[in-house]
């Protein structure tokens, strides 16, 4: 249950807060707010907290994920939860930094698209990985729906 309010806070809510915010008040265009809280609020803080929890709980993510129950598996998650914590940091961090968003889209968009993916691959079964498998999605297309964007 935890994990499906960290997803609907970090991937919808927020990020659509502060694109109304952003929009309402005039302070971006609709696309550039949507790149920005995007990358701040999903891939950012998303991470943070997915990374963050493996490095506290790498069981959980082994098992309830991956469905993998090994304690062998908890090394694996760790170097996971690190390179989540690396990207995510980086990208709460674009909010200070906006020449990074870009960036941080591809990056996002790559790996939420291979994890979302993969998760099809492994014929998601448990809630977890359904719930991740559908967030890992959906963030992988905005991100590219606003780098098509920043393209064109």
């Amino acid at each position: 249950m935890l994990q499906l309010l960290v997803v609907l806070l970090f991937m919808l809510i927020l990020p659509v807060i502060s694109i109304v915010w952003d929009t309402v008040f005039g302070t971006a265009e609709l696309m550039a707010s949507i790149g920005k809280w995007f990358v701040h609020w999903g891939v950012g803080w998303r991470l943070v907290a997915a990374g963050a929890h493996q490095l506290f709980k790498p069981s959980f993510t082994a098992k309830d994920i991956f469905e993998i129950d090994d304690p062998r598996a908890s090394k694996l998650v760790l170097e996971i939860g690190f390179g989540n914590l690396a990207i995510g940091t980086t990208a709460i961090a674009s909010l200070y930094f906006p020449a990074w968003i870009d960036g941080l889209a591809l990056a996002g968009a790559i790996f939420y698209a291979l994890a979302g993916i993969q998760h099809v691959r492994n014929r998601a079964s448990t809630r977890p990985e359904i719930v991740a498998m559908v967030s890992d999605l959906g963030i992988a297309a905005i991100l590219i729906v606003y780098l098509c964007w920043r393209a064109a």
